[in-house]
């Protein structure tokens, strides 16, 4: 068979590498819809959880949270286990050295050979997402809709030698509808799944852009069928009223956004290779979370500190906060994040990054003269290049989004200045 990776686009069709692709079509398919239902299912029983714990008493606001991050450390922790493993135990059973709370990392190192996707493991994980995300830790959606969407179609190409060679196109189209359920934008699905295996050195090929694409779209369609509404999406509709102050907006807001989530991506980071004892971390880290979540239930009100971050968009949306409050709820939010992950928590850090980003945006709208939606949207496309490092992603949602062109051209190039400065710190991994 024809090596569509090594001829990449140069090479004239033929017949071997039409069938080539064929499969790939085929596998990004049926990966993308089983990988985006069951994903779908996934969200919206945890929409339905962080529905019901978002309308209790403060108190509870506070404490579920780290109840949640002691669940998902008992479970990785204590269920899990290390070693070689047994078919019966092929569940539970982390390789020496691995990072049990880090579904991320599993999706990056396993770009491009996907066959060594370790969706055995999703079941456990699944339990520790449903209690960090569900019970409303500072952590998202993305990485376990990645994850789990990746999971299933591994899992539906590993039933045996025929089915094998379905199984990459089927992981990217899982991964890629997964994505694309929960943003609702199904560039944002393809461009996730493809720019975050680059830094597994996958490459921009045929063969992988095809069923991205595909599990994309599915993952589109799904998402209208069943409505999904976990995160909304700020769109930008007043576009600024001059090239002086576009100019100004991208530089200001690209550069703090920029800043900030680079910042809180790099204590992530250190959160999740801090090599302390599983206790130790827990302690520590629901001691931060737990006082982050104090200080923005002062500052700010209950619902901003609970969830991934919707509920703070939504009080710098209602409230006329002034700026420097808004950039106290900004890093209280980063704060309650990097601690939610090194505590042991089993999510994301997109999502958050949208919230932290687009309130750093709405800094600056006052004294610039914007939009609180323009700078919002600018924020949380700058959040996305600046702090998850994805900026063809943040593009992709930028123009799903949608807005006056004006508006949308102002949110891109936030995403150039925020890009380059997260380049700038001096803790980037």
């Amino acid at each position: 068979m024809a090596d569509v990776r090594a001829e990449g686009w140069t090479q004239p069709p033929s017949a071997v590498q039409f069938r080539h692709l064929g499969t790939q079509a085929l596998g990004g398919l049926m990966g993308g819809l089983v990988g985006g239902a069951f994903v779908e299912a996934v969200i919206a029983l945890l929409k339905r959880v962080l529905d019901f714990f978002a309308g209790q008493a403060t108190w509870v606001l506070i404490v579920v949270p780290l109840v949640g991050l002691s669940i998902a450390t008992l479970v990785l922790e204590r269920i899990g286990r290390s070693g070689v493993s047994r078919p019966a135990d092929a569940w539970r059973t982390f390789p020496p050295g691995a990072i049990r709370r880090d579904i991320t990392g599993n999706v990056v190192d396993t770009a491009g050979r996907e066959e060594t996707f370790p969706w055995q493991l999703a079941p456990l994980r699944l339990v520790a997402i449903f209690a960090t995300v569900g019970l409303g830790a500072g952590m998202g959606t993305e990485a376990p809709a990645a994850y789990l969407g990746i999971a299933m179609g591994a899992c539906l190409g590993d039933r045996g030698r025929r089915w094998r060679r379905l199984l990459r196109p089927a992981a990217l189209g899982g991964g890629a509808a997964g994505v694309a359920v929960l943003m609702g934008i199904p560039l944002v699905g393809t461009g996730y799944v493809l720019e975050i295996g680059r830094r597994n050195g996958a490459p921009y090929s045929a063969e992988r852009v095809l069923p991205a694409l595909i599990g994309g779209g599915v993952g589109w369609l799904i998402n209208i069928a069943y409505d999904v509404q976990l995160i909304r999406l700020v769109v930008p509709h007043e576009p600024p009223a001059s090239l002086r102050q576009a100019l100004i907006t991208v530089c200001l807001i690209g550069a703090l956004s920029g800043a900030i989530t680079s910042l809180a991506a790099s204590a992530v980071y250190l959160g999740k290779k801090w090599q302390a004892s599983a206790l130790i971390r827990l302690g520590l880290g629901a001691l931060i979370a737990g006082a982050a979540s104090i200080a923005l239930c002062v500052v700010a009100e209950p619902s901003a500190a609970f969830g991934p971050g919707g509920g703070a968009i939504t009080w710098a949306e209602t409230h006329a906060a002034p700026p420097l409050t808004l950039l106290l709820v900004d890093l209280l939010r980063a704060a309650s994040t990097a601690a939610a992950v090194s505590a042991g928590g089993c999510g994301g850090v997109f999502v958050p990054f949208l919230a932290i980003g687009d309130i750093a945006g709405r800094v600056f709208a006052p004294g610039l003269g914007v939009g609180n939606d323009l700078a919002g949207a600018a924020g949380a496309a700058g959040g996305i290049a600046g702090g998850y490092r994805l900026p063809l992603t943040a593009v992709a949602m930028v123009l799903g989004v949608g807005g006056p062109p004006t508006a949308q051209l102002t949110c891109l190039g936030v995403v150039l200045v925020a890009h380059y400065a997260s380049r700038l710190n001096p803790f980037a991994s």
